[in-house]
């Protein structure tokens, strides 16, 4: 009878299993070297909000806009600008006030003397990464001038559309304390944001640590100290590698089932939409890509569950009385829901 082949000593045994080591098809060894790089330039300058600096690497990778919520000075302002000369694209700023009108952000008709023709200028919002100070402080009208830019990427004008250049992202600052003189954004507007990110107040050793670097700044400024990593059509070449990592059909069941259950929940006044689904997925996917991986993971997707839903699904006012957040809410329905095997 045949002897069957087993290894004849522990090393055989440990060669075999080394043989069986997992290999990407997927080449992410640049991307993730890239994304290192970046964070840090951007920890160079910013301490702490190790969160913020993660989901706005993630959005960008997965081609999504980000409101950043927190009170004054928590460098929400400061993080975008060293972002943009990290990638050497084209940066904006936008003050929303109450009295801004469309056509400031988007731009308009000018009469051309010359060949007597109307031409289209264009508005701060043809940029790669604009900055929306405020955003809550313009009226509806206003908010309602960047439904088609922040979906679809085009501007319409006197029936003529206007594609934005690629890479195109939109970071939005609100301030959650003073409300005097905001409009809440309405929520098919806040359905196109990919994240909400939340930045609460550094702790005592990360507030000296800020004290401490101001002062070492001397006659320097804070971008000074970023250097440029990549540029900006690197940007979209892992995009197109982030859109090629595998998820499986149980996991997309694991999305959906967390999402249906944002609209049966007894505690939530309003659900997430399916684009909240595919927002999920999008993130989860550049969650993997920044760890390396070529597949989804049930951690990457709970990584990716509460900055996509928070600012999506509306809290019952009975619940809101008693204290109860929405991302306390996400939490109990991403405890609830089974995680696939």
């Amino acid at each position: 009878m045949d002897t069957p082949n087993v290894p004849t000593n522990e090393n055989e045994g440990l060669e075999n299993t080394n043989n069986l080591a997992f290999e990407s098809r997927i080449d992410l060894t640049e991307l993730q070297e890239s994304v290192f790089q970046i964070k840090k330039q951007l920890q160079k300058v910013i301490v702490g909000q190790k969160e913020m600096m993660d989901l706005l690497l993630v959005a960008l990778l997965a081609n999504g806009h980000v409101l950043i919520e927190g009170v004054p000075g928590v460098a929400k302002t400061i993080t975008a600008k060293l972002l943009s000369k990290t990638l050497n694209i084209g940066f904006s700023r936008i003050q929303f006030t109450p009295d801004l009108m469309p056509s400031d952000i988007l731009g308009t008709s000018v009469f051309n003397v010359k060949n007597s023709e109307f031409e289209f200028k264009k508005g701060p919002i043809f940029s790669n990464m604009v900055l929306i100070d405020e955003i809550n402080r313009a009226p509806a009208k206003t908010q309602a001038a960047m439904f088609e830019v922040m979906e679809e990427k085009q501007v319409t004008m006197d029936g003529t559309t206007y594609t934005m250049q690629e890479p195109f992202i939109v970071l939005a600052t609100q301030n959650p304390i003073e409300q005097e003189g905001t409009y809440r954004l309405p929520e098919a507007q806040l359905d196109r944001f990919l994240f909400k990110v939340i930045i609460e107040y550094p702790n005592a050793e990360e507030e000296l640590e800020i004290i401490m670097r101001e002062q070492a700044l001397e006659n320097t400024t804070k971008i000074g100290k970023i250097e440029t990593i990549i540029e900006g059509s690197k940007i979209l070449e892992y995009r197109s590698l982030v859109n090629q990592i595998k998820i499986e059909e149980n996991l997309l069941k694991y999305i959906a089932n967390i999402v249906v259950n944002t609209r049966t929940n007894s505690f939530l006044y309003l659900g997430a939409s399916p684009r909240a689904s595919i927002a999920i997925l999008s993130a989860s996917k550049a969650f993997a890509a920044i760890e390396g991986r070529d597949f989804v993971t049930p951690e990457d997707i709970k990584k990716a569950t509460i900055p996509v839903l928070q600012h999506r699904v509306i809290v019952t006012p009975e619940r809101e009385m008693e204290g109860l957040t929405s991302k306390q809410i996400i939490e109990q329905i991403i405890e609830a829901v089974e995680i696939p095997r």
